[in-house]
């Protein structure tokens, strides 16, 4: 063996040469970091550093941020009609007869490759594989001269998870052209000589795709403009996502990366799932950006996962219950989708990059909340309740929030609602503005809620937006696709927050009150009992303002107000729109016309009759049996019962009026697993938003 001139021990990031003699690798493991050699000689096998490997697999590093990260995962059970995989301890020649590009596997050499000075042991915790990269120095290999990665699979669980690529592969190759470039390719194999116990050692030799992998580039400082080069972004790259233009402000840029990303992972994923495989191990780690190509690698597929055969009356067993063949795959198809969803969520928020932000937007998915709240539940948490400084909301946002639902299809909970591959890459978050893409009626009553969102969030209540406001509520109204009590029994449950209401309103800038009352969030919250009956709970909050001051400190007094319904039964009815006289509708065109003729710029404009809106709609009448209760909790002591009654005179006057008083609130007209309208029995709408959170929201240290 070589002789090492320098060792350079890495551990934690920091990088610390020595020089030494000889290669001790044991104690390089002993100090919790790994180890990349320069080999002054490097055509022979460092058969040394295998060798301690195979001794010690237990004394591996225990980080996963290496310079150098192809990371392999393994521990996915195999089927029963695989059983010759999962009790194989020993790599016969005679196992690896798989079908790789019309014919047999290529079984290298040692002495075929030409060794480059950079080894990587401990990937991910495991010390039974070692990566090291390599150029193909046999003349007679049509691979001469690539450089390829060779990973030596040490213990018979990374041997197994071998040969398990090996055969995946197999079947994959019949497409080489969608094979090659989206999954990461296999060239063969080495098969090394082992100890007395005859066994040989299970070598990969698979494609090199660069030192990153995807988790690395979202890691780096100018992480936008390395992705960039690394994609040779151009004007032939950017019109694979419909887009035409380059540069432009970041969000442009970071939304054109998200797009040429993901459909790049969703078209490889979707390969797989078509020649009958689940991935079932995608995350960021496994993720690379080919050079030469510049397309997205899925890693290597040791873990893949067969669907079942398509067989009417086939059953498997799964997590201890007994499912049909066809559930069984679409179960496999959704994990690998939730998967995607997760990749999207941190390339497009950074902040999840930060694995204590992630682990709440995990625990929020685990507690069974609907992900279609998630804009709700991370605003206040990624950039405290503002949408305009974070660009990963930016882009979200966009276009009616449709980053949003395409996020909550793909982390939907129930597995069967989750969006497939097919329909992810139709969406239209993820077409650039050249392609124009028909949305669903889904997608469309998605993106009328969000644009009301989003107008309520601007806080400029003029004429213009109180009449639009009202238009978006009523046109949500028309399209609601939940209008019997069944719906609303599945749908109402939770804590709701009031956005927006169409009635009066009145502020503290109008008019000076003593004392001043600054409003909080104002939340309905419901349970349900049976079939059709609730129980309702409004929780109004506010601050008491003190002193002259009070608009430039808006501190105050805390204190909530909460009136509570034992019993809201739900019933089915109808909402009566009042009729138009034909006369009264007629002589209205008449004077639009009349107006048309008369003013010469509006003489180009096609004056088109007023469509006649639907007699009636069904709604969800709520009827009130039982008792209301009314509480008031303050944070501080009041001087008299006259200060108690100003106080809550004066929250009576900044709330709607059905919130004071929720026997007002008579009939539902629309709800969704996001949004809420009830009706008054003045006729004014209060739109509410569904809040998952409970409380404060505290950032896991």
């Amino acid at each position: 063996m070589a002789q090492a001139s320098a060792v350079t021990c890495i551990t934690r990031g920091s990088l610390k040469p020595e020089a030494r003699n000889g290669i001790d690798i044991g104690q390089n493991l002993r100090s919790g970091g790994s180890c990349h050699a320069s080999f002054n000689s490097s055509r022979k096998f460092p058969s040394k550093i295998l060798e301690n490997l195979s001794r010690n697999p237990s004394k591996a590093a225990k980080r996963t941020d290496y310079p150098v990260v192809r990371c392999a995962w393994r521990g996915v059970p195999v089927s029963e009609s695989e059983g010759n995989l999962t009790n194989l301890k020993t790599c016969d020649p005679e196992s690896l007869s798989y079908k790789l590009s019309g014919g047999p596997a290529v079984e290298f050499k040692l002495s075929d490759f030409e060794l480059c000075s950079h080894v990587s042991v401990g990937l991910a915790g495991k010390g039974d594989e070692v990566l090291f990269e390599g150029v193909v120095r046999n003349p007679e290999s049509p691979l001469k001269g690539m450089r390829v990665v060779l990973r030596q699979l040490a213990s018979p669980r990374a041997q197994r998870w071998g040969h398990r690529a090996l055969q995946v592969i197999s079947n994959l190759v019949p497409q080489q052209h969608m094979y090659m470039s989206y999954a990461t390719r296999v060239h063969g194999y080495i098969l090394a000589s082992g100890g007395s116990d005859q066994s040989s050692t299970l070598t990969l030799v698979h494609g090199y795709h660069g030192s990153y992998s995807l988790h690395q580039w979202l890691h780096s400082e100018d992480w936008m403009s390395e992705l960039e080069s690394r994609l040779s972004l151009d004007e032939e790259v950017a019109r694979r996502v419909g887009d035409d233009r380059l540069g432009g402000p970041a969000a442009h840029r970071h939304l054109r990366l998200v797009r040429i990303l993901m459909r790049d992972l969703l078209i490889g994923v979707n390969y797989l799932h078509s020649r009958g495989y689940a991935h079932t191990q995608l995350r960021l780690q496994n993720i690379q950006i080919s050079e030469a190509d510049k397309h997205v690698k899925v890693g290597l597929l040791g873990n893949a996962a067969a669907f079942p055969e398509n067989s009417t009356d086939g059953t498997t067993t799964l997590g201890g219950s007994i499912l049909k063949n066809a559930d069984t795959r679409k179960l496999m198809i959704a994990y690998d989708m939730r998967c995607v969803g997760f990749i999207m969520a941190k390339i497009v928020l950074r902040e999840f990059m930060d694995p204590s932000i992630f682990a709440l937007l995990k625990n929020f998915l685990n507690q069974g909340h609907d992900p279609a709240g998630l804009r709700e539940f991370l605003l206040p948490i990624l950039n405290k309740g503002s949408p305009v400084d974070n660009v990963g909301i930016q882009i979200l946002d966009r276009d009616g929030g449709a980053g949003w639902n395409l996020l909550a299809s793909m982390l939907a909970s129930k597995p069967a609602d989750r969006i497939g591959c097919r329909d992810a890459l139709r969406h239209p978050f993820l077409c650039g503005p050249m392609w124009r893409i028909q949305p669903s009626v889904e997608l469309t009553r998605w993106s009328i809620g969000s644009t009301a969102v989003r107008i309520i969030e601007e806080y400029i209540y003029g004429p213009q937006q109180r009449i639009k406001l009202s238009k978006l509520v009523e046109i949500m109204e028309r399209m609601n696709p939940n209008n019997n009590v069944k719906d609303w029994t599945k749908l109402v449950g939770g804590r709701w927050r009031l956005l927006y209401h169409t009635g009066r309103q009145l502020g503290l800038t109008v008019r000076q009150a003593a004392p001043a009352v600054l409003m909080g969030d104002v939340t309905l919250n419901f349970e349900v009992l049976s079939d059709a009956s609730l129980s309702l709970n409004a929780d109004i909050g506010f601050s008491v303002m003190e002193g002259e001051n009070w608009p430039q400190d808006k501190k105050g007094k805390k204190g909530s107000l909460n009136v509570r319904a034992s019993s809201v039964v739900l019933t089915d009815a109808e909402r009566v729109y009042p009729e138009i006289d034909d006369k009264e509708n007629s002589n209205r065109r008449q004077t639009k016309v009349d107006d048309n003729v008369s003013t010469p710029k509006r003489r180009s404009r096609q004056i088109l009759p007023d469509e006649p809106g639907p007699a009636s709609m069904p709604v969800v009448r709520l009827g009130y049996p039982g008792e209301i209760d009314m509480s008031m909790n303050l944070d501080f002591e009041i001087e008299d019962d006259a200060q108690f009654q100003r106080i809550v005179n004066e929250v009576q006057i900044l709330i709607p009026q059905e919130m004071f008083d929720i026997s007002s609130l008579v009939c539902g007209t629309y709800v969704d697993s996001r949004l809420m309208v009830l009706r008054g029995v003045t006729g004014s709408a209060c739109l509410f938003v569904r809040s998952p959170r409970s409380g404060p929201v505290k950032l896991l240290t």
